[in-house]
Order: C-alpha cells, then structure tokens, then sequence
C-alpha cells in the first residue's frame, strides 16, 4: 500500500477521534497507532529487537577497566 494513502487513513483516524471524542481520544489514538507502527515494523523485520534491548556499555566482555583510549570493534578486537 502506497504510503500516502496510509498516511491519509491515519489522519483521518486522529481527525474523527478529534472530533467525536475530544482530545483524550486523540491522543489515545495516536498513542495505540505509535504502538502499531512499531509493532508492525518489527513484523516486517526493519527493526531488530536487540537494538532496545542490548546493553549500551561499551565494555560488554569487562576487559575495559583502565584500558584508556582504546576501542573494540564487535568481535572485541582493539580499533587503536
């Protein structure tokens, strides 16, 4: 389905749940509609769910205690 017309179908939604519900229908429309674009773009595999929920930290194997300027690449390797 082209993107405009989807993006069409969801302003449509917001604008009658704006209409007829008030603005707390809005927002609980757009909220859910969040939740669906995500949830759908996991379905389709263009998000990866270990990109929300993998450490941040930059020393994952605990060998970067004190290891100064240093950068390892994936495989652990040092860049420097």
């Amino acid at each position: 389905m082209n993107t405009a017309l989807v993006g069409l179908g969801v302003g449509m939604a917001l604008a009658f749940a704006g209409w007829f519900g008030g603005f707390g229908a809005f927002l609980l429309v757009a909220a859910l509609g969040a939740i669906g674009f995500v949830a759908g773009k996991f379905i389709d595999g263009d998000l990866d769910p270990d990109e929300f929920f993998r450490s941040r930290s930059h020393d994952r194997d605990g060998a970067g205690a004190g290891n100064g300027n240093r950068t390892r690449d994936r495989d652990g390797d040092h860049l420097r």
